[in-house]
């Protein structure tokens, strides 16, 4: 798996050294280290999920866990594409205790974070993965399960809700379905883009 190293003077480059060193929220005294995002700095699809667990906390990358095997699997099945080829971050850059939702002041707190990356990478195509990456991003209260099966105009391009891989993981058969679909919507405003 390629990680990419910026040059030290890209404004993503500065933004991860900025982010290495937050102190902004609890999450910062109880993290190994802080999980920015990977891929490809100039990629046209971006994926956001809801923060670190402890694989991604112990290796200091985004979705390397059980969830990011499946995410890996049907990003390839569904949108013909690896993970190099696209972006990947998250709402919060630190691990929440035993894998506990992010708190919202948590989220907050590192949303600056998020907004910059979106904005620097200025992907055509966000695809949210779970609650709260959509509900941040769509400034919305609405649920996952109401706001998948839609597109939604955002910044660049759009913005397509998904279920989490882990949510999918334990749901089996309809919700892998559910992402499959909402995967290759996605694929389908890559190439309209």
């Amino acid at each position: 798996m390629r990680r990419y190293h910026f040059g030290v003077s890209s404004p993503l480059a500065v933004l991860a050294v900025e982010a290495s060193t937050c102190t902004r929220c609890p999450l910062a005294a109880g993290r190994t280290q802080v999980v920015f995002g990977m891929g490809d700095p100039d990629a046209d699809l971006m994926f956001v999920g809801e923060g670190p667990g402890a694989e991604e906390d112990r290796q200091g990358l985004p979705f390397v866990g059980r969830s990011g095997q499946l995410l890996d699997r049907l990003l390839l099945e569904e949108v013909g594409i690896t993970r190099d080829s696209c972006y990947i971050a998250n709402v919060v850059k630190c691990r929440p205790p035993e894998n506990r939702d992010p708190r919202p002041e948590e989220i907050q707190a590192c949303r600056p974070y998020l907004e910059e990356q979106v904005d620097l990478i200025r992907p055509k195509v966000v695809v949210t993965l779970g609650n709260f990456a959509a509900k941040l991003l769509l400034d919305t209260t609405v649920g996952i399960t109401k706001l998948r099966g839609h597109s939604y105009p955002f910044r660049h391009g759009v913005l397509i809700p998904t279920l989490h891989p882990a949510y999918v993981l334990r749901g089996g058969g309809p919700p892998a379905a559910q992402m499959r679909a909402d995967l290759v919507r996605a694929k389908l405003a890559l190439v309209g883009a």
